[in-house]
């Protein structure tokens, strides 16, 4: 028997029993709800949402009354558009939007100066959206599988990004932007069309970079700190005079507390990096909703 569906504005029966635990978090993954209860949104002190895999369609613009929200999970769900009032959360910190239908964000996207990890993963984004740029607080990106050719030059101005996930798109060239990318960690271009790349040795931060599935015939030119995964990596990491860093196994993204995702986006993570080499590196990547 499947989950029963919820009438539209009213809570689901457990979730008076889960918001009494007291960690003012409510679990929705999985059911057939098509939109977000109106209920939902007059739970002012609520910190984190997982709406993932319900087939939500849209949000109600009064989601902006969830003002203490830090987590927002609305992965993979059928949504085309985001409403201007999830653009109005002062402290939301990490927004997975993977596996939807989105071809744009929002102007106002830009307001949430407060998020340092956003998953838009699995959609249809043929352009990078500009108002990201403007989210300089920004440390984790993760735009995997969507269509982009290019990047903009102004993305250097993103100075927190650490982590930066673009495999699965369709560049054909290095995006010349990523040269000036000077604090950056990880970045995952497998699955592109790339045919070769530039010499970034100058990405003095650069700890993982993942390039498998190019038509590529073997590896760029990197500082010996950089873990290596894709054509020829093996042998070129065996030439090095340190032993090869051994990358410790995935976990779901909600094993992490904020502070130990900051460690390995940012400080002291040395040549730490969530991955598996054999499958390419996918920091966080399991997802944050249904089955975590």
């Amino acid at each position: 028997m499947g989950i029963a569906e919820s009438t539209p504005d009213e809570l689901p029966s457990d979730a008076e029993q889960q918001l009494r635990s007291g960690e003012q978090q409510l679990e929705l993954s999985g059911r057939r709800l098509r939109r977000l209860p109106g209920a939902v949104c007059a739970l002012g002190r609520l910190q984190k949402l997982y709406v993932s895999g319900a087939g939500l369609r849209e949000l109600p613009e009064e989601i902006e009354e969830l003002r203490e929200l830090r987590i927002l999970a609305l992965d993979s769900n059928k949504l085309e558009r985001l409403p201007d009032g999830l653009c109005r959360l002062p402290r939301l910190a990490r927004l997975y939007l993977g596996g939807n239908r989105l071809r744009a964000l929002p102007a106002d996207f830009a307001q949430l100066q407060s998020l340092r990890c956003l998953w838009i993963e699995g959609n249809f984004l043929r352009r990078f959206p500009r108002p990201l740029l403007r989210l300089v607080a920004l440390q984790s990106l993760q735009m995997g599988d969507n269509r982009l050719r290019a990047l903009p030059a102004e993305l250097p101005r993103m100075t927190g990004l650490r982590g930066l996930w673009l495999y699965g798109n369709r560049f054909e060239e290095f995006p010349p932007a990523l040269l000036r990318m000077g604090r950056l960690h990880i970045l995952d271009l497998d699955r592109n069309r790339l045919g070769g790349f530039p010499d970034l040795q100058p990405l003095r931060a650069l700890r993982v970079f993942s390039y498998d599935h190019n038509p590529v015939t073997g590896p760029p030119r990197v500082a010996d700190t950089v873990f290596l995964v894709g054509e020829g990596a093996v042998e070129r990491m065996a030439e090095r005079d340190e032993p090869t860093p051994r990358l410790p196994p995935r976990r779901p993204a909600r094993a992490f507390e904020d502070d130990e995702e900051e460690e390995l986006l940012i400080g002291g993570a040395g040549t730490r990096a969530l991955g598996n080499p054999a499958g390419g590196l996918r920091a966080l990547e399991a997802p944050p909703g249904l089955g975590t």
